[in-house]
């Protein structure tokens, strides 16, 4: 965190912190300490007595502060010891009075400048053990509406909250208003460095009161001692872009007059504009493609990515240059472009060296070509001269009006227009998620997730060293593609956070948006005066950047791809009310329990008249309760009329299936035996693996009807994935969970992000 200029004192501190509405305990600043003694006397006993300057900024580490002094001469006393204690090098002191505050329960709030995010806005666990409990969450200024809310949901330690030991519950709506007056202040005051409200006490009533408080401020406002006047609550992320040409520029998050030096260093960083809707297009529907380097080589990238180009079917015209201009894979190369026509190829995919790409383009450039994949690494990555040649590759490719994917990347796929124009497999199924990650393995990784569980992709691009397109630019344009319903990233390095975090808001506003982080860690710089910045660990400001944006963010690969192809395959729920429905009791239970855990699902309690109809189709036997346990009274039809009933219900938002496959499972066993196909054998088989497509199939049919989401779970999705139940759901376009904890959390994911949407008005 960035963490210079200069602590105001205690008292000035407060003073500010008053003007934007964080309660404060009453106090008075004096000079001596008879006068001490009186303001006590005045305020009230038990009182609290602090040595107060402005080069103070840990009081309890240095011994100066003095609590629950019963009367006037206690005062007095610590008082003279407080002032006796002053060093040197703590400048002009005094001391602070003030009634004893006194609560079983701390919270922390502030505000830390983030290097990447800008002015942020936190909330924790507080008191003395801040640092060590850690409980912290964050949020970027502007706080957008619910927010506050947000952040004290997040919170881990939730029963200190709640009623706690005989006190009341926290009144929420008091910290709410402290983060946004926190917010507010960053808005208008852009010299704040970093705030630290800590402790904020609860009292048994459950309201909070500041009891200490320190400010930051940049140097060049040492000198000035009074407050700037409060403003009105900050607007909405890019509600004044029109007025602010740097955010014109392309830096739409923070508004006019805040935090202008984040504002002005993005701004700088961020002028350089994204590529064209018809630059993209170029990349991901090219009319034509050229391999550059195609090689005769089974082993070399330029055979392997021309194979891989012809293998997935692309219907373009394909070309090849060769030194040798030998013919390759069918295809006739040629020594160099200029013998290529003009106007039928849109795509270079580059597997030259280094030293060739330069006269490359200019030569792709004269042929129409738009957009450009370089393979080719020893650029970024391969120290100075490289980055001299990666910056040089960019300029030109600038001047040349060429989208420059890369240098050091792994491909492009896009399945609409049958194109796999990649150094590496696999080739994916069709369908609507859009991939793009800072790692090519990890391209790899999602594509091979969609061919194990047939949920498909549209676009999936490796950004390489993403020297001139991002990650945040691939991401932008899948907002905007007709071909995409959800976007899918894996990210590591972040350049320019802000600008990141106003492509997120921009993208989740249209569609829901994965996001995968590497590198999540406890480091970055820590602000010398604050425990908040302390507390300011890069992944979890990050986090509180996503889940500002509304983006879902997954902790593993697996849980990103499964998030993604939900989205692609499942209907926003309205609410948060799941129903399990299952064959059998403990997968039940172990479903409930994960519900139970996720805080933004309900198990929902049965209602009456949906008891009563379910009682038409089950025997007594039946669990009567959520989890619906059929209790092994399964008939023909059973399963897909239960379940209409349950997803048909108006308090019902969604619906977790457990036990599809379970017929055929017995089937196979049967089909493998000795005894098959005698004994009536083989038309039991047939019937049970028929039974099992008909669930899937209805399971299909009921949440396309209702529109909830009814997610299907079973091992036997990766156990057996042949099975005809998981065939059966994979044949419907939709993901087959290998275990309800998985679903549900992905159902948690889709309800969040449905929230999301319904608190910013856009469903």
């Amino acid at each position: 965190m960035v963490n210079s200029g200069r602590t105001l004192s205690e008292s000035e501190s407060k003073r500010l912190l008053a003007r934007y509405g964080v309660p404060l305990a009453p106090e008075r600043e004096v000079a001596t300490a008879a006068a001490a003694a009186v303001a006590a006397t005045e305020l009230g006993f038990p009182a609290v007595v602090k040595l107060c300057g402005d080069a103070i900024a840990h009081k309890t580490e240095r011994g100066l502060v003095r609590l629950r002094l019963a009367d006037a001469d206690a005062v007095q006393s610590a008082a003279t010891e407080l002032l006796a204690a002053a060093r040197s090098d703590d400048g002009p002191v005094s001391l602070l009075v003030a009634p004893m505050i006194s609560g079983s329960r701390e919270l922390i709030a502030g505000l830390v400048r983030d290097p990447q995010f800008g002015m942020t806005v936190m909330l924790g666990v507080g008191g003395v053990l801040a640092e060590a409990i850690a409980d912290v969450v964050f949020r970027p200024v502007p706080l957008a509406p619910g927010d506050g809310e947000a952040m004290l949901d997040q919170l881990a330690t939730q029963k200190l909250l709640g009623d706690f030991r005989g006190e009341a519950a926290v009144d929420r709506s008091m910290v709410v208003a402290v983060l946004e007056g926190l917010s507010a202040l960053a808005v208008a005051d852009s010299e704040v460095v970093s705030v630290d409200v800590n402790p904020l006490i609860v009292g048994r009533d459950g309201r909070v009161i500041a009891v200490d408080a320190l400010v930051e401020r940049t140097a060049d406002r040492a000198a000035e001692s009074g407050v700037k006047p409060a403003v009105e609550p900050p607007l909405e992320r890019g509600a004044e872009r029109a007025a602010d040409p740097e955010v014109e520029a392309g830096v739409d998050g923070a508004e006019p007059g805040a935090v202008r030096a984040v504002v002005e260093s993005t701004a700088r960083r961020s002028r350089r504009p994204s590529p064209t809707d018809e630059m993209f297009r170029a990349l991901f529907e090219p009319r034509g493609v050229v391999i550059a380097g195609a090689s005769g080589h089974p082993g070399k990238f330029g055979f392997v990515s021309l194979h891989n180009l012809l293998a997935s079917g692309y219907a373009g015209a394909v070309f090849g240059t060769n030194l040798l201009g030998e013919e390759v894979l069918g295809i006739q190369t040629v020594a160099d472009l200029d013998s290529l026509p003009a106007g039928r190829a849109d795509l270079v995919f580059v597997c030259t060296p280094a030293a060739a790409n330069l006269g490359l383009l200019r030569a792709c450039a004269a042929k129409g070509i738009r957009a450009a994949f370089v393979t080719s690494a020893g650029y970024g990555e391969a120290g100075d001269d490289g980055r001299r040649a990666e910056a040089e590759l960019v300029a030109l490719a600038d001047e040349l009006g060429i989208l420059l994917a890369g240098p050091n990347g792994q491909g492009v796929v896009s399945t609409p227009a049958h194109l796999c124009a990649q150094i590496v497999a696999p080739y994916p199924p069709a369908g609507a998620i859009a991939v793009a990650s800072q790692s090519g393995n990890f391209v790899s990784s999602f594509l091979n997730w969609s061919r194990a569980t047939g949920v498909g992709i549209s676009r999936a691009v490796s950004a390489g060293n993403a020297a001139a397109v991002s990650v945040a630019d691939y991401l932008g344009w899948y907002s905007r593609d007709d071909a995409t319903r959800v976007a899918l990233a894996y990210i590591e390095g972040i350049v320019d956070g802000r600008r990141l975090l106003d492509t997120f808001a921009v993208a989740t506003a249209r569609k829901p948006l994965v996001v995968v982080k590497g590198g999540a860690t406890e480091g970055g710089a820590r602000a010398a005066a604050s425990h908040t910045g302390a507390l300011a660990a890069d992944d979890k400001v990050f986090d509180g950047a996503c889940r500002q944006a509304g983006v879902t963010r997954a902790i593993t690969v697996e849980e990103a791809f499964e998030a993604a192809a939900t989205f692609a395959t499942q209907p926003l729920p309205a609410g948060r009310n799941v129903v399990v429905m299952t064959t059998a009791g403990g997968w039940g239970v172990v479903t409930a329990d994960a519900i139970t855990r996720d805080r933004d699902l309900v198990l929902l309690p049965l209602p009456e008249d949906l008891k009563a109809l379910i009682d038409t189709k089950l025997p007594p036997r039946w669990s009567r309760n959520n989890p619906v346990d059929l209790a092994g009274a399964e008939t023909r039809d059973t399963i897909p009329e239960v379940m209409e009933m349950i997803a048909s219900h108006p308090d019902v938002h969604a619906l977790v299936y457990l036990g599809l496959g379970i017929q055929s499972n017995q089937a196979r066993l049967m089909r493998e035996g000795r005894f098959y196909p005698e004994h009536g054998l083989e038309r039991i088989v047939a019937y049970h693996e028929r039974q099992d497509e008909r669930f899937a199939q209805a399971a299909d049919e009921i949440s396309r009807a209702t529109g909830k989401p009814i997610l299907t779970a079973t091992e036997l999705a990766v156990a057996d994935a042949d099975n005809p139940g998981p065939a059966a759901v994979r044949a419907s376009g939709r993901l087959c969970y290998a275990s309800a904890n998985r679903a549900v959390t992905a159902l948690g994911h889709l309800v969040r992000y449905a929230e999301f949407r319904r608190s910013r008005g856009l469903s």
